[in-house]
């Protein structure tokens, strides 16, 4: 989906901009928007109705798949390599519905032999607590410059 596609009342909030994508499935299942701002590792995402489940609000499958790229994201910035995930858990808090605002705001805890540490608040409209991602990557010999 491309940004213009969105429904004219929906506003990206200040600060943020579309995001480069990092492949097909990103690409389906955007658009997602990063925070523009220099050391800021905010992801955002307005809930779509292609992105909600039978009961019209957002899918864990889908709230899932938004904490691991911005989870991801972290990890590159913490440690300038490509990485994979070995375990992500999601508890969550609050129902997010149909054209919320999601934000992923992430923090690396600890780097170690390329094992890294992640969690991540995921907030509606930056505010409430909807989720919190907990995860666990590996990053890839491969440098990315």
């Amino acid at each position: 989906m491309r940004e213009e596609d969105l429904p004219a009342h929906l506003t990206v909030p200040t600060g943020f901009a579309l995001a480069n994508s990092r492949g097909g499935f990103t690409n389906h299942n955007g658009p997602v928007y990063a925070a523009s701002d220099q050391g800021d590792l905010r992801s955002g995402l307005f809930v779509l109705d292609r992105h909600c489940n039978g009961m019209g609000f957002l899918h864990g499958g889908m709230i899932s798949a938004f904490a691991d790229r911005a989870l991801a994201v972290a990890v590159y910035d913490a440690t300038r390599r490509m990485s994979v995930t070995l375990k992500l858990t999601l508890q969550f808090y609050e129902t997010v519905r149909l054209h919320d605002w999601l934000e992923a705001h992430p923090k690396v805890h600890s780097t170690n032999d390329g094992i890294v540490q992640v969690t991540a608040d995921l907030l509606i409209s930056g505010k409430k607590l909807a989720a919190r991602a907990d995860a666990t990557f590996r990053s890839l010999r491969r440098v990315q410059k």
